[in-house]
């Protein structure tokens, strides 16, 4: 479809806007279950279970309330430790390959640093991961590859972190993502990866625009690498300031500055505040437009890759509206 938007001339990549958005999974925050009340609800049954047999060994049917089954009554609770036995291994294993994951990466960037300065890194090494869950890690019974995120005004839901990269000119999303984490910042290499891998004849990714929710010195370094020049904010700017400072310049760069003083510099200038501005007329509105016209608020499939599938399509069919506006 980028293709065909391309060769009508809808489509001319050069400016690109990232921006990620809680979607609702099909599952409530309810049906999850933390490591910590995992814990605390094994005992109670273990406790509930060994009075029950306690009593069924004495064979007195005067102890037991008028209409209670034991075989029935154990039944049900060795159900629930099943099940809770389940869900702490899902949460073990998940905490696990969540810890050595991140402890690859940190010994990959170490690797990084030493090579790059031809020295070895200071301070300690990152320590071994030891994999063990908080009391506040959790799964979901009905989807246990969504998370509870914090959503806009505040509170939480169980969700997933739609990602996507919009067209400045077209308002065509080109790229999509979704992941389970709960914050941005790890968005930005697996986003530049699918923009450098679109077809050449779409045009070259010039700039990429994200919020503060992107910012971080690794990311800047990412774009620069890829030939992107990045505008991720730094920061958030004060309301209502001087008409002088909209209009001002920064002062000339030092020579050689690293690619994150250049893009600090950069946001500071009048073009750059100009490029930076069409970040929230861009990748924002669409995203506005999926939730409250098109009516997408919560995916209808579970599960990773069905949800995955499903905003891809979401993001396919606001192609399909938006490329209809543009021709007409």
């Amino acid at each position: 479809m980028l293709g065909y938007a391309h060769e009508v001339g809808m489509l001319k990549l050069g400016t690109v806007s990232l921006d990620g958005t809680k979607v609702h999974a099909n599952a409530s925050r309810h049906s999850a279950m933390s490591y910590g009340h995992a814990k605390k609800l094994e005992a109670k049954l273990k406790a509930e279970v060994a009075e029950l047999l306690k009593r069924a060994e004495a064979a007195n049917a005067k102890d037991l309330p008028e209409g209670m089954n034991l075989p029935e009554e154990l039944s049900r609770r060795e159900e629930r430790l099943a099940a809770i036995a389940a869900a702490k291994a899902k949460i073990e294993a998940r905490v696990k390959a969540e810890a050595e994951a991140a402890y690859a990466a940190k010994l990959a960037a170490r690797g990084q640093r030493a090579k790059k300065s031809g020295k070895r890194p200071g301070g300690r090494p990152p320590a071994p991961p030891c994999g063990t869950p908080k009391d506040t890690d959790q799964v979901n019974f009905t989807d246990e590859d969504s998370r509870i995120m914090p959503v806009p005004g505040g509170g939480f839901e169980q969700a997933y972190n739609a990602q996507a990269a919009v067209d400045t000119d077209s308002m065509l999303v080109v790229t999509t993502a979704l992941t389970q984490a709960t914050n941005d910042k790890q968005q930005v290499v697996p986003m530049l990866e699918q923009l450098q891998a679109l077809p050449q004849d779409l045009g070259r990714v010039k700039r990429l625009l994200a919020d503060t929710g992107y910012a971080s010195e690794d990311n800047v370094n990412a774009c620069a690498q890829a030939k992107i020049q990045p505008l991720i904010a730094l920061g958030r700017e004060a309301h209502h300031g001087s008409p002088f400072d909209r209009f001002a310049e920064p002062a000339p760069l030092p020579s050689k500055p690293t690619p994150l003083a250049a893009m600090r510099h950069r946001l500071q200038t009048r073009r750059g505040r100009k490029w930076y501005a069409l970040r929230k007329c861009t990748v924002e509105p669409v995203f506005g437009l999926i939730k409250h016209v098109m009516k997408f608020r919560q995916f209808l499939l579970r599960g990773m890759n069905g949800a995955r599938g499903e905003w891809s399509l979401v993001c396919l069919a606001w192609n399909m509206k938006r490329m209809n506006a543009l021709g007409a």
